[in-house]
């Protein structure tokens, strides 16, 4: 099969719920370009090296549109770039000034304070479960909790997190290069659910910047440094990028999670023996299930030699960190689940100057909800394997998970 032929499969829907044999197949051919100019790179080593090469670009505006490739989501005049759209320096700007109330140097302790805030919800909802016999994880909890978290990290009103479902679905949705929905409609509206959730994001600025509190926004709104201020139009599309990132990928991480678990229950009766674990355990999910599963929007700034072929000035790159995690030259055993491995230095947040922004609260998030459904549900079991997975060949995870048990410890 050609590698043009395989990507096509990755993203065709049928093969969702397990695209690793055709990663092994085309990681044959670690640099491959695709019909419609897209460069595939699947091996390890050389999407590491990509990920710290300067002259890849995550710049939509540095695409050559002759190179072709897919629509981008992001490509709307009207609005700029959030800061993982941006290249240094002006990427490393706006990133120090966000990163300045949410972790070191300036705010070290922030995620680690949250932590017995982040544990009462995890045990609300899961004393939501008595009484019922199945639930399924992701409405009933992998889609509430981290949407809670990081509407409690920005500062949005509790009462105001419904409204983010319909829209980060639209805007997860121009993510999704493997549905059947018009490329240009699916454009158009993501970047309609982008332009309301940023009207909604405008208005809450305004109202934390009138009355600020001890959240993010308003850390941002009132923060001074060398770097100046954030415009209002630079804190609308970051605050966009953060809730949107925020919550998409942990529900994928914690869903995947316990998916795999259910799948290994020696490993699930280990974590609920010595929750100890679970920082390595998350590790190790973040290898074997990465939420991300490829990079599909990077750019040559000039010809590039990779692994034996000349990728050209301007062409689309797509980096398949999925792939990479599992390359046999990098790691052990690499379709073994395994949470004691040691050398595991994933791809699961990226890499280099685009590393994920909210990795600390990812795996926060992702160990305390591991540990405490592991201790709780009497039990458990997968009611449907492998249950039905959302469309989105990028931001890859189960749609729902049903889960079956016997009932709740204290």
């Amino acid at each position: 099969m050609s590698a043009d032929t395989l990507v096509q499969q990755i993203l065709d829907y049928d093969n969702r719920a397990d695209p690793y044999p055709l990663y092994a197949e085309l990681r044959r051919t670690p640099v491959a370009r695709q019909h419609d100019g897209v460069y595939a790179v699947s091996t390890y080593w050389e999407i590491l090296g990509l990920l710290h090469d300067p002259r890849i670009s995550s710049d939509a505006r540095n695409r050559d549109p002759l190179a072709g490739g897919p629509p981008l989501a992001e490509d709307d005049p009207n609005l700029p770039p959030s800061f993982i759209r941006l290249d240094p320096p002006e990427h490393d700007r706006v990133r120090r000034m966000v990163t300045r109330p949410f972790g070191p140097p300036v705010s070290p302790r922030r995620i680690h304070d949250m932590r017995g805030e982040l544990a009462q919800m995890v045990s609300a909802l899961i004393d939501g479960f008595d009484g019922k016999d199945q639930i399924d994880l992701v409405e009933d909890f992998a889609y509430p909790f981290p949407v809670m978290v990081i509407c409690k990290v920005l500062g949005v009103p509790h009462e105001d997190e419904r409204l983010f479902h319909r829209w980060a679905e639209a805007i997860v949705a121009g993510l999704d290069f493997g549905t059947d929905q018009d490329p240009e409609e699916r454009v158009r509206n993501s970047q309609q659910a982008r332009v309301e959730l940023g009207r909604y994001l405008a208005e809450l600025i305004e109202e934390r910047r009138r009355l600020p509190g001890d959240d993010m926004f308003s850390a941002l709104v009132t923060d001074r440094s060398a770097d100046g201020q954030l415009s209002a139009m630079e804190l609308t599309v970051t605050g966009v990028l953060l809730l949107i990132a925020g919550h998409e990928t942990t529900v994928n991480l914690i869903t995947n999670g316990m998916l795999t678990l259910l799948r290994n229950p020696d490993v699930l009766k280990r974590l609920r023996d010595d929750p100890a674990l679970a920082p390595r355990l998350v590790e190790e999910l973040l290898r074997f299930e990465p939420p991300v599963q490829f990079l599909p929007q990077r750019t040559c700034l000039a010809d590039i030699d990779v692994a034996g072929t000349t990728i050209p000035k301007g062409s689309p790159i797509w980096l398949f960190l999925a792939s990479g995690n599992r390359d046999p030259r990098r790691f052990h055993d690499p379709d073994r689940f395994a949470p004691e491995r040691l050398d595991n230095q994933h791809l699961g947040f990226g890499s280099g100057v685009h590393y994920c922004f909210g990795a600390p609260l990812a795996r926060l998030e992702a160990q305390l909800a591991l540990t405490e459904l592991a201790r709780r549900l009497g039990d458990p079991q997968l009611v449907e394997d492998p249950p039905p997975y959302r469309s989105n060949p990028v931001l890859r995870g189960p749609r729902h998970l049903p889960l079956a048990f016997s009932g709740l410890t204290r």
